[in-house]
C-alpha cells in the first residue's frame, strides 16, 4: 500500500491490513491471542527460526496483530518500521540500551516515573552509562548538564507524580543540545 496519497485518518485504519481478513472478511484486524504457531514440518520450523522464511514463530517474537499495529505506527510517524513492546518501561529501556553505550551520558528530568529513574540511576551505570538529573523547568540547568558525550535529554510529557507539563519545544532548542548533535 503506497501511503503517499493517504491522509492520517486513512492510514490509521488501513495500513498493514489493506484487504479484509481473508478468513472472515472482517475489516477490523483480528486479535490473535496466541503465543504459538504451527509449522508444516521440521524444515519449515528451521527456516522460520533462521529467518529464511518470513512468518510467525512465537508470540513474543512475532504476532500478526502486532505486525499491523507496527506498520500503522510507522506509516503515521513517517518511519520505515516500528516496534511494539509490552509497556512504556520496555520502550524506554530498549531506546536507551540502543541509543547510549559505555562512556555515554543522559540528561533526565527529576520528575520522571520511578522505574525510569531506577533504570537511569541504577541499571544503566552498570553498563557505563551515566545520567544527570535536572529540574525540567530550569532551562539553564538542562543546558549546563549537557556534556560532549550526552546522547539524549529525557523528559516525560506528563511528569510524575504531578502531571507537570514541560515546554518540549523550548528544551529542544537548548543551545548546547543543538551544538552537540
Amino acid at each position: 500500500m503506497s501511503t503517499k496519497n493517504y491522509k492520517f485518518e486513512t492510514l490509521q485504519l488501513h495500513v498493514g491490513q489493506e484487504q479484509p481478513d481473508p478468513v472472515t472478511d472482517a475489516r477490523a484486524v483480528p486479535i490473535y491471542q496466541t503465543s504459538s504457531f504451527v509449522f508444516k514440518n521440521c524444515d519449515h520450523a528451521a527456516a522460520r527460526f533462521a529467518l529464511e522464511d518470513a512468518g510467525n514463530i512465537y508470540g513474543r517474537l512475532t504476532n500478526p496483530t502486532e505486525d499491523v499495529f507496527e506498520k500503522r505506527i510507522a506509516a503515521l510517524e513517517g518511519g520505515v518500521a516500528a516496534l511494539a513492546v509490552a509497556s512504556g518501561a520496555a520502550a524506554i529501556a530498549y531506546t536507551f540500551e540502543n541509543l547510549a553505550h559505555a562512556g555515554d551520558h543522559i540528561v533526565a528530568a527529576k520528575n520522571i516515573y520511578g522505574g525510569t529513574y531506577n533504570l537511569f540511576a541504577h541499571t544503566l551505570p552498570a553498563y557505563g552509562i551515566t545520567t544527570t538529573f535536572v529540574d525540567p523547568f530550569n532551562y539553564e540547568e538542562i543546558e549546563n548538564a549537557i556534556q560532549e558525550n550526552t546522547k539524549a535529554v529525557h523528559i516525560e510529557t506528563l511528569g510524575n507524580p504531578n502531571s507537570d507539563v514541560v515546554d518540549i519545544e523550548r528544551i529542544a532548542k537548548t543551545p548546547m543540545l543543538i551544538r552537540s548533535h
